[in-house]
């Protein structure tokens, strides 16, 4: 076999793409383009510092959260509903048919199943004593006014 390995704790971009390239090939070969875009819902203080939000991508007709942060002086507030509400309209926008995401057990299940996720998988003991769930949601189109 004319391959070697080698292991490294390094964070360099280029290796990460290194990688990634020919996944990225192959993936087109089988399931064609898919659209990713990047969205991202920001909330900003007083002084125009952002200080939460949303972060993630829409690809596959998916929407992905990747971060949801809510200033902690504004949880319970609805400031959460509102930006999940808006990045999820905004991949309706888009074509997408359904949002997931992923929270620990000590984060935002509960606020995240008021929202319309339920739970599609589970694995205990990420981070030890604690579970980690993944969530999903079907997106509705929105429907046109009369």
């Amino acid at each position: 076999m004319p391959y070697t390995l080698t292991l490294t704790d390094s964070d360099d971009e280029a290796l990460r793409q290194a990688v990634l390239a020919p996944l990225r090939v192959y993936n087109l070969s089988q399931a064609g383009a898919s659209g990713q875009r990047q969205l991202a819902v920001l909330v900003h203080d007083d002084q125009g510092q952002v200080v939460g939000g949303a972060w993630g991508y829409t690809g596959f007709q998916w929407l992905f959260i990747q971060l949801l942060v809510v200033p902690a002086d504004a949880r319970g507030q609805g400031l959460g509903t509102q930006i999940m509400q808006r990045a999820e309209a905004e991949a309706v926008e888009r074509g997408c048919v359904g949002a997931w995401l992923d929270t620990f057990e000590f984060q935002a299940r509960g606020f995240y199943e008021k929202l319309g996720y339920t739970c599609f998988g589970q694995i205990d003991d990420y981070p030890p004593g604690f579970a980690r769930y993944f969530m999903k949601k079907a997106l509705a189109p929105v429907q046109p006014a009369p």
